[in-house]
This record gives structure tokens, sequence and C-alpha cells, in this order.
């Protein structure tokens, strides 16, 4: 899938996953903020970015903030949540950034197994000495969100499935996707991430506008999708809490090479 495709489908419903979906990783942006030192001053690019908010989360910390992301329609979210950041929309694997501009860069689950040359891009932006963090979804039995992977991949093409499991990363393979991309590897861990949503109604409406749901919804229709996404969901629905799913996040933190 070339990025401008992948821009089409996590832009098709951008209002709904901006505000419905994207705020679930803020516990996953916190610890990998943390881990990273962001604060007054650093410079920061988050890859694949999104509707921007993760930057919106280091520019309250006090970090100048940029943004890439495929998808124009989340890029004009994100200006409107920190328009002092500088958001562009473009391809992670040629990042439109000079050599040696950032103390620190993040993607989170933006860069994945095969993306081996937009971490080669992150080292080239990344001051020597910088520093970068990733994170990726966790064990499979750790994950909530995994009624939603089925129906994704159930009703999907073959090929978006094929697609989708090689995608896939692991501890192991995004540690040696930074080695040989040139990071030194400074720490790792997990962490938990929590979706809310007030019925099964909302759920479903956020979740179809994920951009893994648009092969599904190309292949079968909308209608069909989101009926088939709420059958899997229903048993989460609990009619005093709503929706809530947690889900492990897996992070890892490296640094760029020093003269």
């Amino acid at each position: 899938m070339g990025w401008e495709e992948a821009g089409r489908g996590w832009g098709a419903r951008a209002p709904e996953w901006a505000y419905l979906c994207e705020p679930y990783a803020l516990s996953a942006n916190e610890v990998m903020f943390d881990r990273l030192g962001v604060g007054q001053g650093t410079t920061l690019l988050d890859v694949a970015c999104g509707s921007g908010f993760a930057a919106n989360v280091a520019s309250r910390r006090g970090a100048s903030v940029a943004g890439l992301d495929a998808s124009a329609a989340l890029i004009e979210i994100a200006k409107a949540r920190t328009p002092q950041g500088d958001f562009r929309v473009g391809d992670m694997f040629a990042l439109p950034f000079p050599h040696h501009t950032f103390d620190v860069a993040t993607s989170f689950n933006g860069i994945w197994n095969g993306c081996d040359g937009a971490l080669r891009e992150v080292r080239r932006v990344l001051k020597p000495g910088g520093h970068v963090g990733l994170t990726f979804w966790g064990r499979k039995e750790h994950r909530g969100s995994m009624p939603y992977v089925l129906t994704v991949m159930e009703l999907s093409p073959e090929s978006h499935q094929a697609a989708t499991r090689e995608q896939g990363g692991t501890r192991k393979v995004m540690r040696r996707m930074l080695i040989d991309a040139g990071f030194e590897i400074r720490d790792q861990g997990t962490v938990d991430v929590t979706n809310e949503w007030p019925d099964l109604a909302t759920a479903v409406r956020a979740l179809a506008a994920a951009g893994p749901s648009v092969p599904a919804i190309d292949a079968v229709g909308y209608d069909k999708f989101c009926e088939a996404l709420r059958q899997k969901m229903s048993p989460l629905d609990d009619p005093h809490l709503g929706v809530r799913i947690t889900s492990e996040f897996c992070w890892i933190t490296a640094e760029s090479p020093r003269p």
C-alpha cells in the first residue's frame, strides 16, 4: 500500500478517528514522553502523527512539535489542535525535514515491520545523540481490541489479510529494525491503553473510522461491516459502564549515534 492510499484510508472518517478513538493512547504518550525526557525546549517530530493528539500532549509539556501523516484530513485537525506546530502531509519514507533537526522522534503504532526505510529517515532528521521512541501492539492475549481485529480480518480481501499478518510488529522485530537503522537500544517496556465509549453504537462508529477498517468496508459496505463489528463487540457492552476495552502496547526507545 502506498502512502497516498494509506492516507485515504485513515482520513476517510477523520473527525471520528480524531475525537472518538485517538485519545485512547494517552497513557502510552505520557509514558513515552517521560522516558524520552520531553519537556520545555525539546524539538520533537511525531511520525504518522494522525490528528496530532500525541503532538499536542508534547506541546503542552513545552516541546516544539512537528508531525507528518499521509492523511491531509487528519493533518488539518492536527493544525487546529496545535496551531504553533509544523504539521505536513507526506511519506515517512521521505521525511520533508532537514538533517539533524530534532532532539526526539516518536511514532505511536505508526512504524511497523517492513518500515526500515522510515527508521533510516528518522535517524537522518535526528540530531546526533537524539532519541527515538516507538510503540506497537503487545501480546494478543492482552488485547481487548481483538474482536475488532478479527472482524477486519474476516471481512477484508485476502490480500489485505496477508499484508496485515506480515506487517505486525514484535519486540524482537522492532529491536532488529532499530539496530539495523543504526540506533542503540536504550529501554523497553509495556503500557496499557484503554478505549472508552458510552455505548456500543459509538464504539462501532469509532472503530469503523480506523484505517484498517477501510479494505473491509470497501469489500462489504459500511453498514454490513458495522453490523458485523457490533455483533462481535456486543459482549463487551455494559449498560452501566458503556464499552471499555484495554489493550497492551509495547514501547521501545533508542539513541542515534553521536559523533
